[in-house]
């Protein structure tokens, strides 16, 4: 049996929130609490072309409290009674994902698969893909 915390990154997207189901579900069937994650991207930019109003800093926090107004609107939703814990982090989708899923307490990563085809598969990097082949847990992958 499972004793780790089901891992449910998401970009609070439509895809994201139809793995959520799945996620609750695992949980559940496991009794065990939920993780959810969201990774906010680092900007970039640079100060000297003027082309950003505010620098990047500033607007990584801009982001990052969307991203918890965000999550505190998806809390307020859920009707659960598994313990939750939420986390926001900043950097590539990919690697806060597998650092959370591989060194800290994660059972099962359950994540959206947003299901790229063809040249466009190729042009981006599938970041369920790469989580399922970089996690050292079981990985859940919905699409």
């Amino acid at each position: 049996m499972r004793t780790g915390q089901i891992l449910w990154p998401t970009d609070f997207s439509e895809t994201a929130a139809h793995a959520l189901r799945y996620a609750i579900e695992m949980a559940n069937l496991y009794h065990v609490g939920l993780k959810i994650l969201n990774v906010v991207e680092q900007p970039m930019g640079d100060e000297n072309f003027m082309i950003l109003a505010i620098t990047p800093e500033e607007l990584a926090k801009s982001m990052e409290e969307a991203a918890a107004t965000k999550m505190q609107a998806l809390l307020e939703g859920l009707k659960t009674e598994l313990p939750i814990t939420t986390l926001i982090r900043r950097g590539d989708p990919i690697d806060q994902i597998l650092e959370e899923a591989n060194n800290s307490d994660v059972g099962m990563v359950v994540i959206a698969s947003h299901g790229r085809t063809g040249i466009s598969h190729f042009l981006h990097t599938n970041v369920a893909e790469a989580v399922a082949n970089g996690a050292n847990c079981p990985v859940l992958v919905v699409k």
